[in-house]
């Protein structure tokens, strides 16, 4: 029974899947030849952007079904556009570039070509096989009677039906061909899928260059992520030496003043005994304050949820935060974590004019996601001089992404994934 209920849904799904490649593939295809085409007469830089990102979600959408109904995955090869991309007429030209310069653009049009033909041949076979058979069994039952007093006979696959023995004939047929089916309707549908990533999946050589541009993007951050530490080093060492250590060293001058003034002028030692026990407690601070710029306590001892929410916590506006992890990760990526969502919030206080910030962690399919929503202004970019700019660089040291949007007039998500397992 599953086995037929299983033929039964590839059959629906072929029957879709035709349908789409002939109306859906061939009306795309025929589009983005005449834009590119047009683009010699100027009109085809603006309308080449738009017809290829349909064709992208056209082929996307393919790559979702092909992952959900037949467990063939289809990685999505598209190179990202820049962060700085312009908007308006030179924005719709410079993307217009960055498409026809893209392999996967011209991959997808490959495909469109065959999954209109090819990809309709494999997909139409699953429901035919089933609504095949119900022709077979209407000829049996009678329907070819008439059909023959009218002029002839009907052929049923290679059975010419001129009676009611070759109507049962057709009918039998028909059953083998429903058999056929139960047992073969998967393997169509699957074909149909392993056929379009054939030409949707990146190639070797799209994921050589994918790799070489990882790597040249992790040798990047690995340089700023040194240049940061032995900044962050520099400062720390300043800190010490103009804080804390200032006030250890004018505490011990005072305690030796102390000593010279215990019996002479016990008041002024008395009075220079409180100042030092001032500076101490403030020393003390100023340590305190210096190591949660370190490294926060709560993230050492609690984990990264506790860590947010003990932010949020401190924060002068309202903050919702959703912490969905049932372990903790390596200490090196949620100190990244703590301090990036840290630099975000600080951000959107400074900057956004928000009244109310959600913070959303959570783990899945090995992935540290991380959003962090406010009501403000809107208008945040990842730029040069920028703190997401910082944000960024500080999560492509573990290979993480940073996405933001924020369009005018808000509201602001922005959105951190790193690629991490739970301890």
């Amino acid at each position: 029974m599953t086995r037929l209920r299983n033929a039964v849904v590839a059959g629906a799904r072929g029957l879709y899947l035709s349908i789409a490649s002939l109306a859906g593939s061939i009306t795309l295809f025929v589009l983005s030849v005449l834009s590119i085409a047009f683009i010699l007469l100027g009109v085809g830089v603006l309308t080449t952007p738009v017809v290829l990102t349909a064709v992208r979600h056209w082929a996307t959408l393919r790559r979702d079904q092909a992952g959900r109904w037949a467990n063939v995955p289809i990685p999505v090869p598209y190179r990202p556009f820049p962060a700085d991309i312009r908007s308006g007429v030179t924005g719709q030209v410079e993307r217009c570039s960055l498409m026809l310069k893209d392999p996967a653009t011209w991959r997808d049009l490959q495909w469109l070509f065959v999954d209109m033909i090819g990809g309709f041949v494999t997909a139409i076979f699953a429901p035919v096989l089933l609504a095949y058979w119900v022709y077979g069994v209407v000829l049996a039952v009678g329907v070819w009677e008439p059909i023959y007093d009218a002029g002839g006979g009907e052929w049923y696959g290679f059975i010419h039906v001129t009676s009611q023995s070759t109507a049962n004939q057709a009918a039998a047929l028909g059953t083998a061909l429903l058999v056929l089916g139960v047992f073969v309707n998967p393997a169509l549908i699957r074909g149909h899928f392993l056929l379009a990533r054939t030409f949707l999946a990146p190639t070797a050589t799209m994921r050589e260059r994918e790799l070489a541009l990882r790597v040249d993007r992790l040798t990047e951050t690995r340089h700023d992520a040194v240049d940061n530490s032995a900044a962050e080093l520099r400062r720390i060492e300043r800190d010490l030496h103009d804080g804390a250590q200032a006030r250890l060293v004018a505490m011990g001058m005072d305690l030796g003043t102390i000593e010279a003034l215990v019996d002479a002028d016990p008041a002024k030692a008395k009075q220079l005994l409180a100042q030092a026990r001032q500076n101490s407690g403030e020393a003390l601070t100023e340590l305190r304050d210096l190591v949660r710029g370190i490294h926060p306590p709560v993230l050492a001892e609690r984990g990264l949820g506790d860590a947010v929410k003990a932010l949020a916590l401190r924060l002068p506006i309202a903050t919702e935060v959703d912490v969905e992890l049932p372990r903790r990760v390596a200490a090196p990526v949620e100190s990244a974590a703590y301090f990036a969502v840290s630099e975000t919030l600080t951000n959107a206080i400074k900057h956004a004019g928000a009244d109310r910030v959600w913070v959303d962690v959570h783990h899945a399919d090995g992935m540290l996601r991380i959003a962090v929503t406010d009501d403000g202004k809107g208008g945040a970019a990842i730029g040069a001089g920028s703190g997401l700019s910082g944000v960024e660089r500080r999560l492509g040291t573990f290979d993480g992404v940073l996405a933001v949007s924020s369009p005018a007039g808000g509201p602001t998500m922005v959105t951190m994934e790193i690629p991490c397992e739970l301890s």
